[in-house]
């Protein structure tokens, strides 16, 4: 999608601090870190939302799974959480799927 902030990532076009990059995704330090490791991972692909995933695509999920597994052990995270938000409702503002995965501290249910 041409003005979606993650294509542009994705394409090279905004630079970001990548952390790991593969020919289906991109990951990135979060400019608003909620933890000292905040990291996004998204597809090359645009995808607006979780709502969309369908056979076609359904693969990627389990790729961004196994990326933020592996970006964890490099970054020897005792623990982790990945956060993913469907529609604005859910509290998602950019709408390119993107998934959270933060680290390096105590996390809290319900989260805080």
């Amino acid at each position: 999608m041409e003005n979606c902030i993650f294509c542009k990532i994705a394409r090279g076009e905004i630079p970001a601090k990548i952390v790991k990059e593969t020919d289906e995704l991109v990951a990135f330090n979060d400019l608003s870190p909620q933890a000292p490791h905040h990291v996004l991972i998204i597809p090359k692909q645009h995808i607006s939302t979780l709502a969309e995933i369908n056979e076609n695509n359904y693969e990627l999920m389990g790729k961004i799974v196994l990326t933020a597994s592996e970006i964890a052990k490099e970054l020897n995270l005792e623990g982790y959480r990945i956060v993913a938000n469907c529609n604005e409702i859910a509290g998602q503002s950019v709408f390119h799927i993107h998934f959270h995965l933060l680290g390096g501290r105590q996390m809290h249910w319900p989260p805080g």
